[in-house]
């Protein structure tokens, strides 16, 4: 008879995102997996499979975060203003002291997608995501007046801040100062006026 499971799936589901989103796939090993999240090596092997499976579940767990906190941002108020809010949150969550992590799923763009088609599909899913979401709040905003109506349809501008979105991840984690920061984030979104 099996034992019963003694330790709560959720939580240590977190530590590994945590280790996996701080090293990435390849850089963090399996025993820094057991100890970080406590468990024997057969407890993990029967919980989630192995390394790759749980990588997929903590990337998985790490993407329905992202996407609840999008929706909860962009939905919060007037649309420009929501937009706004939701990209100064980079800069914000990048000036914590120890964070320098990223958005997982930009990260993973760079680390597996080129070679594994599932990660791939995850990455592209969660670009996706957010072209739409961002499209739907281009779209709220200038029926409510607060992004002005350009020729450019709501679905381009959303692409335009699509593509500014890793390219300001990629601008905190290198180093570039706050100043620096704030002036690009005005310069894209100004995109909306």
């Amino acid at each position: 008879m099996a034992r019963p499971q003694a330790f709560d799936t959720s939580q240590v589901l977190y530590k590994a995102l945590g280790a996996f989103w701080n090293k990435g796939y390849e850089a963090t090993s399996l025993s820094e997996l057991i100890g970080v999240m406590g468990l024997s090596k057969s407890s993990l092997y029967a919980t989630f499979g192995g390394k790759r499976e749980l990588f997929l579940a903590a990337f998985d767990l790490y993407r329905e975060d992202r996407r609840v906190e999008l929706y909860a941002i962009l939905n919060e108020g007037e649309a420009r203003a929501a937009i706004e809010r939701y990209f100064r949150l980079i800069l914000t969550d990048a000036s914590r002291p120890g964070f320098a992590n990223g958005c997982m799923s930009i990260n993973q763009a760079v680390e597996l997608a080129p070679h594994d088609p599932e990660v791939r599909s995850r990455v592209q899913g969660d670009f996706d995501m957010l072209e739409n979401a961002l499209a739907e709040t281009v779209e709220r905003g200038q029926v409510e007046g607060t992004i002005r109506l350009q020729k450019n349809s709501s679905r381009l501008l959303a692409r335009i801040l699509m593509i500014s979105f890793p390219g300001l991840q990629v601008m905190v984690r290198a180093g570039k100062s706050a100043e620096w920061l704030d002036e690009a984030l005005a310069a894209f979104i100004s995109v909306l006026d």
